[in-house]
C-alpha cells in the first residue's frame, strides 16, 4: 500500500486568511505574486503594487537583496525574514543556490545566529517550554500553530555546534534544522515544529545580557532536569503520538541517556549522535572504497571521545561485524582520545559508552607520554599504523603537520576527517591536509572549504554534513510510516550515501555528493531507510517500487498553488 501524499494543498483557505492577515501567512503569502483574481476575491487589492510578478522575477529581486546583505550574518537575517513572510520563495532561493546559502542559513553562521540570537531576533518561530512553565507544557503544545506535525526538532542549548552553552539562543539550531528537512528532505514547512527546552544557562555572557530573551537562571539539573524532559516526551506523546522528536544539540552527560530512555518509547532519534554517525560512516566507507581497501583492515583513531565520537565509533564498529569481525576484533581497531589522553582500561573516569573502546592498559603502558603526563595524539599516532583520523573534539589545529605527517608516512591514502563545528574549531583546514600529505589524504570536512589546487589537480572537499542524512530519515518516516528509529535504519542511510560517491570514478572529487544533488540524493537514501525499517519490522510492509512512489509524493515542492476563487 502507497502512503497517500500528506501535504496536499486544502480544497479551500481558512475564513481568517484574508487581507493582511493572508500576506502575514508565510505558507500561503505569494507576494507580489498574487494573481489579478486572487487580489480580487481575497481583499488584497491596494495591498500590493500593482505588477503581478512570476516567481522568478521574484527570485532575482531576492537574490540581489541577499547579495546585497552585509556578512554572512547579515544575510543569515535576510533569509530568516524571508522564511518568515513567504516559505515558497524562501525554499525556491535555496534551492537554486544551495551551495552558496546552505553555509549561510545553518553551519557555521547559524552558530554564530544563536551567540546573537536575542539581538537580531524578529519575530516568533516554534514553541519555548522554559523552566517556571513546569507542569503546564501539554497546554503549550495545544498553542502550536499547526495540529498535524511530522518532525520536532527539539534542543536545550546547552551544547551548540562548538561554541557551547547558549541558552534559549540554542532555539536558532531547531529552526535551522527544520528548514534543512524542507529544503532537501521535502517535509512540507507547516508540518515541522522546532522547540526549546529552556531550563536556563551557565553561560555568564547570556546571563548578564540584559537583552537575553530566555530565562536568566543557571540550568536545572539532576532528577529535575530529567523530570522536566519527561514531562514533555509525555505531552509529546498524547498530542502528537507519530511525530518524529529529534534531539539536537544536548550536552554529552544528557545526550545519550536521553535517547536510550526514549528511542523505544516514540519515533525518536538524536542526530549528533546517529546522523554524525551515519554520515561519518558513509563517508569513510567511501574512502576506504577510493583507497581500494576493506573497512575490515582499518586502524581508526578519534580525537573527540563525547557523544558525536562514540556515536561514529558504534556505527563504525557495527560495520566491522558486519564484515565478519567479532565485537572483540572490531573493538580493537578503535583508539579514542579524550582531553585526558588516550581511553584505556586504567581510567575510572570513563562514560559506560567510553569503556568499549577502552584500549587494555597492558598493551599501552610502556607507551611515550605527553608533557602532560597522557597519552595524546601524537603518541598514539607514533605507536600504530592509523589508517583513519577523526575529529570531533573542537580543537582548533589539533592535526598538526607532525601530526599528519606521521600518519602518511605509514599509509599510502591517510583518511582524515577534521569534524568539528564551526569553522575556527577544526582540527586542520583542508588546505592543510593536502598539502601534508602530497594529495594523498582522503579528506572530508564538519564545515566547508573550498577547492585545493595542489600540483596541477583541484582537490573538491566533501562536507561531512548531517545534511545528507537527517532530511532522507524525516523523509523515509514519513513516506513510509515507520513506528521507530533503528540503528540499522541509520547505517542504511551511510551505505546508500557511499555507493553515491563521485570519487568513486574521478581524481580529486569529493567523498560524497554535491549539494546541487541533495533532493535527489535524499530520496534513494530515503528509500534504503524505508526498505531497511521494513526489514526490522518498525513499518507497514511494502516493496520497493511502492516506497519509492510514496517518498516521491511527500517530497514537497516549493511551488506556488491557485487559490480557489
Amino acid at each position: 500500500m502507497i502512503p497517500h501524499r500528506r501535504d496536499t494543498p486544502r480544497p479551500f483557505l481558512p475564513g481568517y486568511l484574508y487581507g493582511q492577515t493572508l500576506l502575514e501567512n508565510p505558507i500561503y503569502n505569494k507576494g507580489s505574486a498574487f494573481t489579478e483574481a486572487e487580489r480580487d476575491v481575497y481583499g488584497l487589492r491596494g495591498l500590493l503594487p500593482p505588477h503581478v510578478d512570476t516567481l522568478d522575477e521574484q527570485l532575482a529581486r531576492a537574490y540581489g537583496a541577499f547579495r546585497e546583505a552585509e556578512g554572512d550574518l547579515g544575510k543569515h537575517i535576510y533569509l530568516r525574514q524571508l522564511q518568515d513572510t513567504n516559505e515558497v520563495l524562501f525554499y525556491r532561493l535555496l534551492l537554486g543556490h544551495i551551495e552558496e546559502m546552505l553555509p549561510v542559513v545553518y553551519t557555521p553562521t547559524v552558530g554564530l545566529a544563536c551567540q546573537r540570537f536575542s539581538q537580531i531576533y524578529r519575530r516568533p518561530r516554534g514553541l519555548f517550554i522554559s523552566w517556571p512553565n513546569r507542569g503546564n507544557i501539554r497546554r503549550i503544545l495545544a498553542n502550536r500553530p499547526v495540529g498535524d506535525i511530522d518532525v520536532i526538532v527539539v534542543s536545550d542549548g546547552e551544547r551548540i555546534l562548538g561554541i557551547g552553552d547558549q541558552g534559549a539562543g540554542g532555539m536558532g539550531i531547531p529552526i535551522g534544522k527544520l528548514s534543512l528537512y524542507t529544503l532537501i528532505g521535502g517535509i512540507h514547512p507547516e508540518r515541522t515544529l522546532p522547540i526549546m527546552l529552556d531550563v536556563g544557562t551557565n553561560n555568564p555572557e547570556r546571563l548578564a545580557d540584559s537583552l537575553y530573551l530566555g530565562w536568566h537562571h543557571e540550568r536545572v539539573t539532576g532528577d529535575d532536569y530529567y523530570d522536566f524532559v519527561d514531562e514533555f516526551v509525555q505531552a509529546v506523546t498524547a498530542a502528537m503520538p507519530r511525530v518524529c522528536l529529534q534531539w539536537e544539540d544536548f550536552a554529552t552527560p544528557h545526550a545519550r541517556p536521553l535517547l536510550e530512555r526514549y528511542r523505544d518509547r516514540l519515533l525518536s532519534f538524536n542526530d549528533d549522535i546517529q546522523g554524525t554517525a551515519a554520515v561519518a560512516l558513509g563517508a569513510v566507507l567511501s574512502a576506504v572504497n577510493v583507497a581500494g581497501e576493506a573497512l575490515r583492515d582499518q586502524r581508526i583513531v578519534f580525537l573527540g571521545a563525547g557523544s558525536a565520537g562514540i556515536g561514529v565509533a558504534d556505527y563504525l564498529r557495527a560495520a566491522l561485524v558486519k564484515q565478519g569481525l567479532s565485537e572483540a576484533e572490531a573493538r580493537a581497531r578503535f583508539y579514542l582520545i579524550d582531553k585526558d589522553g588516550l581511553l584505556h582500561d586504567r581510567r575510572a573516569d570513563l562514560l559506560p559508552e567510553q569503556r568499549p573502546y577502552a584500549q587494555p592498559w597492558a598493551a599501552v603502558a610502556d607507551w611515550p607520554r605527553s608533557a602532560r603526563g597522557t597519552i595524546g595524539l601524537a603518541e598514539v599516532i607514533g605507536q600504530i599504523r592509523a589508517t583513519i583520523l577523526i575529529g570531533l573534539s573542537t580543537v582548533a589545529g589539533a592535526f598538526d603537520e607532525a601530526v599528519v605527517r606521521g600518519m602518511a608516512g605509514k599509509v599510502e591514502r591517510p583518511i582524515i576527517f577534521p569534524l568539528s563545528n564551526p569553522t575556527c574549531r577544526a582540527e586542520a583546514t583542508a588546505e592543510q591536509l593536502i598539502a601534508w600529505t602530497d594529495g594523498r589524504a582522503l579528506v572530508a570536512t564538519g564545515s566547508p572549504f573550498p577547492a585545493v589546487a595542489h600540483a596541477g589537480c583541484d582537490y573538491r572537499i566533501a562536507q561531512c554534513n548531517n545534511v545528507y542524512i537527517f532530511p532522507a530519515v524525516g523523509l523515509a518516516l514519513v513516506a513510509g510510516r515507520a513506528w521507530r528509529v533503528t540503528d540499522s535504519m541509520l547505517i542504511a542511510a551511510a551505505e546508500a550515501l557511499a555507493r553515491l560517491s563521485p570519487a568513486l570514478s574521478a581524481p580529486g572529487a569529493p567523498l560524497l555528493p554535491p549539494l546541487q544533488r541533495a533532493r535527489e540524493v535524499a530520496a534513494e537514501v530515503a528509500l534504503a531507510v524505508a526498505l531497511q525499517a521494513v526489514a526490522d519490522g518498525v513499518a507497514p510492509v511494502a516493496d520497493r517500487e511502492s516506497l519509492r512512489e510514496a517518498i516521491r509524493l511527500n517530497q514537497w515542492q516549493p511551488a506556488y498553488c491557485e487559490l480557489p476563487l
